[in-house]
C-alpha cells in the first residue's frame, strides 16, 4: 500500500558482512572432517614372508597392490580375521584394511602375486588389484599450505596491531588501516571520579586550571567583555608535583569531552604515522568540540628542531611536531579546542611550540609548600587508621622538598611498616621509618662493619652534625644515624629551609657541612678515607656553580655562562676561553681549600664536643637534635640583619 507521500515505503536492505572468524569455523571443520575420513582403520604393518604365508594358507581376501607407493593394503577373510586378534591388541578390526607391506622399487608384483595365486586351487585364489594412487591433492596442499599459514600469520599480527595503534571500535580500515589512526582515549566522565577538592595545595596552578573549567561552563561570562578563551596551558613542573592530577580533575570537571594521549603515542616506528595521527586526534577534537585535548609528557614529540643529532632534516619527530604546530595555530583555526600539555623537560622544548597562540599559559607547577604538604598529607590519610595523637603539621615540617608522590609513597610505606610490626593504628614513629626508608633506602640489618669501619663512620658522621650545627647558615640537624641504608654506611638528616634565595654565607656553610665528614677522618685517622665521595661530589658540584653560573668569583667576577634556554644544545664549544677556563679552575681549587681550613678550625676548637658525640653515636646508633644540644648548646643561628632608620632611607634616596 503506498504511504501518504505517494512514495513506496523504502525496502531494509540486510547487509551479510564478512567476519574473518568464518574463516577460522570453516578451516576447524576442514581439518576435522579429513581427520574423520581417514579415521578408518587402522593397519598393522607386516613382513613380505607373513604375506607369503598368509596367502598359502588361504587367510586372504584381497591385495589392493599401490604401484607408486610400493604398498599393499591386505583384507582378510572375516572368518579367519579372529587367528589374528592378538595383532590387534585382542580387538578384531571391522574394517579394512587389516594389514599394510612395503616393498622395494624391485618389486615385480605380477610375477609374485601370480606366484602365489598359481599354488593356490581356483576357487581360494586371492583378488589382487593393482593401481597408482592418486597425490595431486597432496601435492597441491603441500604447495598451498606454507603461504596460507604466512597470510593467517600476517592477518592476525596486523589484526593485532590495528587494536593497538589504530581507532576504536568501528574505525574505517580496521587493523593495518587504522596504523594512522589517533591513539587518544576519550575519558568517560562515570568512571572518572577525581574533582578540583581531590587536588591539595597547587594553589596558584589550580586556579589557572579551574579558570579554564569556568570558561567552558560558563562562556558568557568572559565573552560578555570581549574575552577570548585560552587556546592551549602548559603544565610546567618536576615530577611527581601533580601535573597529571590536574588534568584528571579537569576531566572530572569539565561537562565537554577530553581527550588524552601521550606524546610518546604520536612517535612511531613508520614513517608519517607521527604527523597521521595528530591529524586525525585533531579531527576528532573538532568534530566534539568544545573540548580538552590533554598530552601528556608532550617533550617526547615536542623537542627543539635541529638538535637531533644523527638524524637529517626529514626526521620523524620533527614531522610530527610540524604537524601539531600546524593544527594548533595554523592556516586553519581551531575554535572550541583547548589544548592541556604536562611536561618535566620545558627547558627542551621547540620556541614555536612555547608561543603565544599556541600556548598561552605556563602553569608552574612547584614542589609543595608547609601548608601545601598538611593538605596533601590529609588527602593521602583518609583512608588510614592513624593514631589520635598524630602532628600532620609536624610530618609536613620533615618533609621539606617532598613532592605530591612522594608524600603519597610516605603514606603508603607508614601504613605498610605498621602492619609489618602488627599494629592496629599507624603513629608517628611509622611515619618518621617511612621517611628514612624513602630518603635513605633500606636499613640493611645483613650488613656487618668492622669495629674500625664502624669508629670512622661515627667520627665522619659527627664532623658532619658538629659543623652543620655550629655555623650558622647552614641547615639545622634533625638526626644522625650509624645504621646503613642502602649505599650509604651512616646518615645525617637536615631539615633544610625552604629557601627561594641562597646568599653566599649559605653555600659557603653548606660546602663546609659537607666537608665535615671527610675533614674528621684526616683528624682521628690522620688520613682520609672513601667513604666521602658522595660529600665530595656535592661540593664541588656547589663550588663550580658559585664561580661558573652564580657570579662569586672574585677573579671571574659578575659572569655567569649559565644557559637556560638550552640555545647551544649539543655545540661542543664552550663560552669562554682557555684562560678563562684556568681562572675558573684556579677559584674553585682556593675557595675549597678555604673550606676545608675553615672545617678544620672548627672540628679542633670544638674537638671535646665532637668526640663525645661520636661515641654517644657508637653507644646509641641514632641520635637526635636534642642529644646533640645537650653536648653543643643551641644551634647558633645567622644574625638579623640591622633595620635602617627611615631618615637613612630617604637621605639614600635624595642621594640617588
Amino acid at each position: 500500500m503506498p504511504n501518504s507521500g505517494g512514495k513506496e515505503p523504502r525496502r531494509k536492505v540486510y547487509r551479510v558482512r564478512f567476519n574473518f572468524s568464518w574463516f577460522y569455523l570453516l578451516l576447524i571443520f576442514g581439518i576435522g572432517w579429513l581427520l574423520l575420513n581417514n579415521s578408518g582403520a587402522n593397519p598393522q604393518k607386516i613382513e613380505w614372508a607373513e604375506v607369503q604365508e598368509m596367502f598359502s594358507k588361504g587367510d586372504i581376501q584381497e591385495i589392493t597392490y599401490i604401484r607408486n607407493s610400493y604398498k599393499g593394503n591386505i583384507t582378510v577373510r572375516p572368518d579367519r580375521i579372529s587367528k589374528y586378534a592378538d595383532k590387534f591388541g585382542g580387538k578384531v578390526p571391522t574394517s579394512s584394511p587389516h594389514f599394510i607391506f612395503l616393498v622395494s622399487d624391485k618389486f615385480d608384483s605380477e610375477k609374485e602375486f601370480g606366484a602365489l595365486n598359481a599354488a593356490l586351487p581356483p576357487s581360494g585364489q586371492v583378488k589382487i588389484v593393482v593401481e597408482n594412487e592418486s597425490h595431486a591433492w597432496m601435492e597441491i596442499l603441500e604447495w598451498l599450505i606454507f603461504p596460507i599459514f604466512l597470510i593467517l600469520m600476517w592477518l592476525w599480527m596486523f589484526r593485532g596491531m590495528g587494536k593497538n595503534m589504530g581507532a576504536g571500535p568501528g574505525g574505517p580500515g580496521g587493523g593495518i588501516f587504522s596504523v594512522g589512526k589517533s591513539t587518544g582515549k576519550l575519558a568517560d566522565k562515570d568512571k572518572v571520579n577525581v574533582t578540583f577538592k581531590d587536588v591539595a595545595g597547587l594553589y596558584g596552578a589550580k586556579d589557572e586550571v579551574m579558570e579554564i573549567v569556568d570558561f567552558l561552563k560558563n562562556p558568557q561570562k568572559y565573552t560578555a567583555l570581549g574575552g577570548k578563551i585560552p587556546k592551549g596551558a602548559l603544565l610546567v613542573g618536576p615530577p611527581g608535583t601533580g601535573k597529571t592530577l590536574l588534568a584528571k580533575a579537569v576531566a572530572g570537571e569539565a561537562n565537554v569531552p577530553f581527550f588524552s594521549i601521550s606524546g610518546s603515542d604520536f612517535v612511531e616506528m613508520f614513517v608519517g604515522v607521527g604527523a597521521s595521527r595528530v591529524r586525525d586526534l585533531f579531527r576528532q577534537a573538532k568534530e566534539k568540540a568544545p573540548c580538552i585535548v590533554f598530552i601528556d609528557e608532550i617533550d617526547a614529540v615536542g623537542r627543539a628542531r635541529g638538535k637531533n643529532v644523527g638524524f637529517s632534516s626529514n626526521d620523524e619527530r620533527e614531522n610530527t611536531l610540524n604537524q601539531l604546530l600546524t593544527e594548533m595555530d595554523g592556516f586553519d583555526t581551531n575554535s572550541g579546542v583547548i589544548i592541556l600539555a604536562a611536561t618535566n623537560r620545558a627547558d627542551i622544548l621547540d620556541k614555536a611550540l612555547m608561543r603565544a597562540g599556541r600556548f598561552d599559559r605556563q602553569i608552574h607547577v612547584e614542589l609543595p609548600e608547609l601548608k601545601e604538604r598538611e593538605e596533601i598529607f590529609l588527602v593521602h590519610m583518609r583512608g588510614l587508621k592513624i593514631s589520635k595523637d598524630f602532628d600532620v603539621s609536624f610530618m609536613a615540617q620533615h618533609t621539606p622538598g617532598f613532592s605530591g608522590a612522594d608524600i603519597a609513597n610516605v603514606c603508603n610505606e607508614a601504613a605498610l611498616t605498621a602492619a609489618r610490626k602488627n599494629k592496629s593504628e599507624i603513629d608517628k614513629q611509622d611515619f618518621l621509618d617511612a621517611v628514612d626508608r624513602i630518603i635513605g633506602g633500606l636499613e640493611r640489618k645483613s650488613s656487618i662493619l668492622t669495629p674500625a669501619e664502624k669508629k670512622t663512620t661515627a667520627y665522619h658522621e659527627a664532623g658532619h652534625a658538629t659543623v652543620g650545627w655550629l655555623l650558622p647558615y647552614s641547615d639545622p640537624v634533625f638526626k644522625v644515624s650509624l645504621i646503613p641504608r642502602g649505599d650509604a654506611l651512616g646518615l645525617t638528616w637536615y631539615l633544610p629551609d625552604e629557601r627561594k634565595i641562597l646568599s653566599k654565607s649559605y653555600l659557603i656553610d653548606q660546602m663546609c657541612a659537607l666537608m665535615g665528614g671527610r675533614v674528621a677522618e684526616e683528624i682521628i685517622n690522620g688520613e682520609p678515607a672513601t667513604g666521602a665521595l658522595n660529600d665530595l661530589e656535592r661540593l664541588t658540584r656547589i663550588a663550580y656553580n658559585m664561580i661558573q653560573f652564580y657570579g662569586m668569583g672574585e677573579r671571574t667576577g659578575e659572569l655567569s655562562f649559565y644557559d637556560s634556554t638550552g640555545a647551544r644544545g649539543y655545540d661542543l664549544t664552550k663560552p669562554y676561553s682557555e684562560k678563562t677556563a684556568e681562572v675558573m679552575d684556579q677559584e674553585v681549587r682556593e675557595l675549597v681549600d678555604m673550606v676545608h681550613d675553615r672545617t678544620k678550625k672548627i672540628l679542633d676548637d670544638n674537638k671535646e664536643g665532637f668526640v663525645r658525640m661520636a661515641k654517644l653515636l657508637l653507644e646509641k646508633e641514632v641520635i637526635f637534635a636534642e642529644d646533640i644540644e645537650k653536648i653543643l648548646g643551641p644551634k647558633v643561628k645567622p644574625a638579623e640583619p640591622e633595620e635602617e632608620s627611615q631618615g637613612e632611607v630617604e637621605n639614600a634616596v635624595d642621594h640617588e
